[in-house]
């Protein structure tokens, strides 16, 4: 056999393996390299079998904060900020997922470049002796959410749902049932959460 243990997470000695050889009753026919490796093996499989093992129906945020297509952006803004949080989904009467709607789409609305950050829009209003928000103000949320929208199952892997985030370079996805409505919502942070929960 010939694979590359730099990726061991643990580096074990000949040494390690020898001891550990002799705690085992019986004669064992193998290598101190076999045994290295076939460790090296056993730990990626495991490796892979936990990265999937955990759902998105394990992690995610049950009770989650969504507004209407006709709720004022004015009351979109002031739940973001009660909240703490930077993004909601946006439902019909039956919990269907239409859209998203996070400070991203304020600040793109607002006129701030996809790049810009808060303190470009500061900036602005300083420079412009105004603020960039009034244009927006009278407009809903279907005004600016964004749709359509990603979304995963309570069976989708984190480790699924970690790939999405990154490829799509969203911070949260909306999680719906059998019925596609919303049953939940996922962000970065309970990936990460999770990733070190099983340490990977």
């Amino acid at each position: 056999m010939s694979i590359e243990i730099d990726t061991c997470p643990l580096e074990i000695s000949d040494q390690d393996i020898l001891e550990a050889m002799k705690s085992i009753p019986g004669y064992l026919d193998i290598t101190t390299q076999d045994f290295k490796e076939v460790y090296i093996l056993a730990y990626r499989q495991a490796l892979e079998r936990i990265k999937h093992s955990v759902r998105a129906g394990d992690i995610m945020t049950r009770s989650v904060i969504s507004v209407k297509p006709d709720t004022p952006l004015e009351e979109v803004a002031e739940i973001l900020s009660k909240n703490g949080i930077s993004g909601v989904p946006v439902t019909d009467l039956e919990e269907r997922i239409l859209g998203m709607i996070s400070e991203k789409d304020f600040l793109i609305n607002m006129g701030v470049k996809k790049t810009g950050s808060f303190m470009t829009i500061i900036a602005q209003c300083l420079q412009n002796k105004g603020c960039l928000a009034l244009p927006i103000r009278r407009q809903k949320a279907e005004n600016i959410m964004t749709s359509p929208v990603v979304t995963v199952t309570e069976d989708t892997s984190a480790y699924e749902i970690s790939s999405i985030l990154t490829e799509k370079n969203i911070n949260r996805v909306p999680v719906v049932n059998r019925e596609n409505k919303l049953a939940g919502i996922i962000t970065r942070t309970d990936i990460v959460k999770s990733s070190c929960s099983i340490g990977y």
